[in-house]
């Protein structure tokens, strides 16, 4: 089984470069302005794009990314509903690789056979689903698998070497190491540590790495892009898009650009770090007032 997942990373390995993985909640602020975000993003430069699954009990995730998902649960967004926004960017983008991320609750009140026949069908590539440990592979990860989807699995610095190949064993597509404990939107503040992580995983699997948990700033993105395979970054465009919302949450006319404008300057920070071409671009000022000095 070869899904775009696949595909793409060797891509990326042939040219010499990291990826840039990028998170966004289905459905915020509004389901129409969340299809035209996810239109945007492979001309911006993301190379895998992550779609949250709004849930309302989400253990793992900060801040900023429960209230992106507790706005589009208020805007009437459902699984139903996510998967039909990831079959409306399917038809116009073939090769783009989609992974669902969230927790099982909601995938098991739709039903797992029927939930894996629907994101199949609406061009879904692969699933994260971070409640789900490896002990229960049965329940959902074996039929994805099974489906031709890619279950990919989180490690983190506390995965030491025996729980590792536990972890690895029905993981494809990619790994996600998780950079520091905790929940989403803390910020990464050293990155000395990303590569020797990424070197031991590596001594497990033949998979790619993807890092995320706390790159915010292209800066930050260069560095992870160093050592990793992909760069993921979600917390850092959900306060994009926020900063455009009105009081009631609405989407402004510059929303759809602040996300695509940031994710420019990560792609271009990501892409570069190999020397595979300096990535820049021109960087408007209400990023620099947002995130500070961005570099490449």
């Amino acid at each position: 089984m070869t899904t775009r997942i696949d595909q793409r990373f060797a891509q990326l390995k042939a040219e010499g470069r990291a990826g840039l993985v990028t998170f966004l909640m289905a459905g915020d602020p509004d389901l129409g302005t969340s299809l035209e975000i996810l239109k945007s993003l492979p001309a911006a430069g993301a190379d895998v794009i992550e779609v949250g699954m709004p849930f309302t009990d989400p253990m793992a995730d900060g801040p900023a990314i429960q209230a992106a998902g507790l706005r589009a649960l208020k805007a009437g967004t459902t699984l139903k509903k996510t998967l039909a926004l990831v079959e409306s960017f399917r038809a116009l983008d073939r090769t783009t690789p989609i992974v669902l991320m969230g927790y099982y609750n909601p995938i098991y009140v739709y039903g797992v056979e029927r939930f894996l026949q629907a994101a199949k069908q609406a061009g879904v590539d692969g699933l994260i689903v971070v409640d789900l440990p490896p002990e229960e592979d049965d329940e959902l990860c074996l039929p994805a698998r099974a489906a031709g989807l890619n279950f990919i699995r989180l490690a983190t610095p506390t995965t030491d070497d025996r729980r590792l190949p536990k972890v690895l064993e029905n993981t494809s597509g990619f790994v996600y190491y998780v950079s520091l404990t905790g929940i989403t939107g803390a910020a990464l503040a050293d990155y000395s540590g990303v590569e020797a992580a990424v070197t031991r995983i590596k001594r497990h699997t033949n998979l790619p790495i993807a890092v995320g948990f706390g790159v915010k700033t292209a800066e930050g993105a260069s560095q992870v892009a160093r050592a990793a395979d992909g760069v993921v970054v979600g917390t850092a465009l959900v306060n994009a898009l926020k900063e455009t919302l009105d009081a009631e949450n609405r989407a402004a006319p510059q929303t759809v650009a602040a996300v695509s404008e940031l994710v420019t300057a990560l792609a271009g920070a990501a892409h570069g770090a190999r020397g595979a071409g300096d990535g820049r671009r021109a960087r408007p000022s209400w990023l620099r007032r947002i995130f500070g000095r961005i570099a490449p």
